[in-house]
């Protein structure tokens, strides 16, 4: 008898123990649940992937056309604050790319800065890639269908090409914009985002002296079926272009890619170091607030006198217009407003005219050790 009920007593604290921790599991899975979910940086063979922010959470109600073109060499705070604004204040993507499998903490710098800087946003999330394989991987390309805004970092802007040409990444690019969503680049992230760019895939940054005395050398190149994006549709760019002597490639870029049309279209779009030209959706840009040089706008006007293999360059009224503060362009008509200045130069036998505003700009005889 007493066996009995002890066993009884014994069974319905089983069942009351076993009910409670029931219960409490039921009340603890989805905390845990949260916690197991929780975004967090990793690394993947493919790619590196850091967080900040949730981007589980809700979109942009509203997002607007930008293209923001920065020159590398330092950042221009106003630029990414229009990327996060013009993002809606969503979730915003950096993408970054690197030819090896190293891997670098500080990658996510800029999640943190759009959190803490440039915001607000919903998140951040950075993806360095390590190899094309990268560009198919489904937790890649969520990232990149729910961004509202994209940043494409520097670095080498042959990665990006080699990475993402033809494959769903290049897709996804192109109809974030055709989305009315802001995207910028900085240093190689703006080489590829005019429908013409200069890929680089050698490997050996083409310096515009070699460019002038042989533009057909094999390092000058022209990628023009990479990023597809309204407002640089007739438009090459290239960064860094005062600081590294740019202009002088930059011509020789037009002239190749302007060689077969029977009137000069292609305009060239050199942004220097510290500065960002802003697109808006009409066409209209101008230099963003804190831009510590100036943009650049390249126009050839006569088809090359001389454009053959192995001879230098002969080409005449290669007009130069730079932007300051007060300018704006308009890249459909290729006419500035309140110039900061302009002039017209040209090229004899590969050696340009002697000019006041562009002879510090146009070529350099030696690259400084160190250049990245």
């Amino acid at each position: 008898m007493c066996k009995t009920v002890t066993n009884e007593i014994s069974d319905l604290a089983t069942m009351w123990c076993v009910g409670v921790l029931a219960l409490l599991g039921a009340i603890a899975t989805p905390a845990a649940a949260a916690v197991a979910q929780r975004p967090h940086n990793y690394r993947d063979g493919n790619f590196d992937y850091f967080v900040t922010g949730d981007p589980g959470s809700p979109r942009a109600v509203h997002t607007e056309f930008l293209l923001a073109l920065m020159g590398g060499g330092g950042s221009v705070d106003a630029a990414f604050r229009a990327i996060a604004a013009h993002a809606g204040g969503g979730h915003i993507l950096i993408l970054r790319a690197v030819a090896d499998n190293s891997f670098d903490p500080g990658d996510g710098g800029y999640g943190d800065s759009f959190l803490s800087e440039w915001g607000p946003v919903a998140s951040a999330e950075t993806i360095t890639f390590h190899n094309r394989q990268a560009s198919y991987d489904p937790r890649v390309l969520a990232a990149l269908h729910g961004a509202d805004g994209i940043f494409i970092a520097g670095g080498d802007q042959g990665n990006y090409v080699r990475y993402w040409k033809g494959t769903p990444v290049q897709q996804a690019l192109n109809a974030h914009v055709r989305a009315n969503r802001p995207i910028g680049g900085s240093s190689a992230g703006l080489a590829i985002l005019g429908h013409y760019s200069y890929p680089c895939l050698d490997g050996i940054s083409l310096e515009s002296k070699v460019a002038l005395t042989d533009p057909f050398n094999p390092s000058v190149m022209v990628e023009d079926d990479f990023m597809h994006f309204a407002g640089l549709e007739s438009v090459i760019t290239d960064s860094h272009f005062s600081a590294r002597s740019r202009l002088g490639r930059t011509i020789v870029f037009l002239a190749r890619i302007n060689q077969e049309a029977a009137q000069a279209e292609v305009s060239g779009l050199g942004i220097d170091e510290k500065t960002a030209l802003l697109v808006d959706v009409s066409g209209h840009a101008r230099l963003a607030r804190g831009s510590a040089g100036s943009a650049w706008l390249v126009v050839q006007t006569e088809p090359a006198l001389k454009l053959v293999k192995g001879q230098p360059l002969t080409m005449k009224a290669i007009r130069i217009v730079r932007l300051g503060p007060e300018s704006e362009l308009d890249l459909k008509s290729r006419s500035v407003q309140r110039p900061l200045a302009s002039t017209e130069i040209s090229v004899e036998r590969g050696v340009p005219s002697v000019d006041a505003l562009t002879h510090a700009m146009i070529l350099r005889d030696k690259v400084p050790p160190g250049e990245d």
